[in-house]
């Protein structure tokens, strides 16, 4: 099958990058949640040659300051525009961002959740570390958030106890 090519007049440049990014926010909403400071050197990588690999199919043979502008602001209003539909339908931010996610309920580490959502054991121990706490029996729920934080509710024995002022 092959595509059309759309060429690189103004307005092909702006279809072109809206194209492009559609395919970007359904490819990045498939491939999971992660924090931006979650980001290994292998996820950096891939994200730099994306870059790269994408910015000749949005601006084609036009290599002009104007075709550049006009993508980046393309990008910027379908932006915009997605997150303002996002925050008046429910069920396109359900579709985009996805769900919370259980990680660890009362200790137990659910195990096919954190293989589902690409998390490792190591990135969820250091989560409960930055929480305060040492070891997963210490959780009562870890909660992986749509942006891709770990939410860390202590379990009532490892609660911290609460100041009394006089």
């Amino acid at each position: 099958m092959q595509l059309p090519d759309l060429g690189s007049s103004l307005p092909e440049v702006a279809l072109r990058t809206a194209i492009v990014y559609a395919f970007l926010v359904l490819a990045f909403r498939l491939a999971g949640k992660r924090e931006v400071g979650q980001l290994s050197i292998l996820d950096l990588v891939v994200l730099l040659l994306i870059a790269d690999a994408l910015q000749n199919a949005m601006v084609g043979e036009n290599t002009s300051i104007l075709g550049g502008l006009l993508a980046a602001a393309t990008l910027i209003l379908l932006d915009r525009v997605l997150k303002a539909m996002t925050e008046r339908s429910p069920r396109l931010r359900k579709a985009l961002e996805g769900e919370p996610r259980l990680l660890v309920r009362d200790g137990v580490v659910m195990a096919r959740a954190l293989r589902e959502e690409g998390i490792g054991d190591e990135d969820l121990l250091t989560a409960i570390r930055q929480h305060g706490l040492e070891r997963t029996e210490d959780v009562h729920l870890a909660i992986l958030e749509t942006e891709g934080t770990i939410s860390i509710v202590p379990s009532s024995s490892t609660a911290p106890a609460e100041r009394k002022v006089p």
